[in-house]
């Protein structure tokens, strides 16, 4: 069984994603062709075309198989974890999502939505925008009557550069349909996505 980053087309140039890292190996003053770094080029444009492989799926075709269901009450995953690249350094976040919709008369497959969840965060990102994407497309693909989205993360551009303050977690939400403008239902899934 292939590995699941091998389970995906790309259409990124890899030997011009080489190119540039050997260029910035030379930029910065190394030597590309010394023994640790001869094949460093081509490991990084491999991890490239794997961390940003969301550039080229459509999360939507994620959600295509539902099944009728009658069930009317909050659907909730947690703790989906999940990394991405930030798109202003080109540093990795990673953290966890929790996803909740409320239903109307379909359901989805709950490995579905983490799926989701791992396609818009496999590009280059920011949280604000990736948790609204998440929300967005469950809201309009499953027709729900309410999506929530909550996601923490620990941004490396924030935590090893710059300011250097580790330990410092961002949240973001997005609250669609009933589950915002419900007060009772907005109260409901805050509480489940919350831990």
């Amino acid at each position: 069984m292939q590995p699941a980053f091998l389970l995906y087309t790309t259409l990124m140039d890899l030997p011009r994603i080489e190119n540039a890292v050997r260029e910035i190996l030379v930029a910065i003053g190394e030597n590309p062709d010394r023994d640790g770094l001869r094949d460093t080029p081509g490991r990084v444009a491999r991890m490239y075309e794997e961390l940003f492989s969301g550039l080229t799926s459509d999360p939507a075709s994620l959600l295509d198989t539902r099944f009728e269901e009658t069930y009317d009450e909050l659907v909730v995953l947690r703790d989906i974890p999940f990394n991405s690249m930030c798109e202003h350094h080109l540093m990795p976040f990673e953290g966890k999502a929790a996803v909740a919709y409320l239903p109307e008369g379909k359901v989805v497959g709950i490995s579905k939505l983490a799926r989701v969840v791992e396609n818009f965060a496999r590009r280059p990102q920011v949280q604000e925008r990736l948790t609204s994407q998440v929300a967005d497309l469950l809201m309009g693909n499953l027709q729900a009557k309410g999506v929530a989205v909550v996601i923490k993360a620990v941004h490396t551009c924030m935590t090893c550069r710059g300011v250097k303050k580790a330990g410092s977690v961002m949240i973001t939400s997005a609250i669609r349909g009933m589950c915002r403008s419900d007060s009772r239902t907005r109260a409901e899934v805050m509480a489940l996505l919350h831990d």
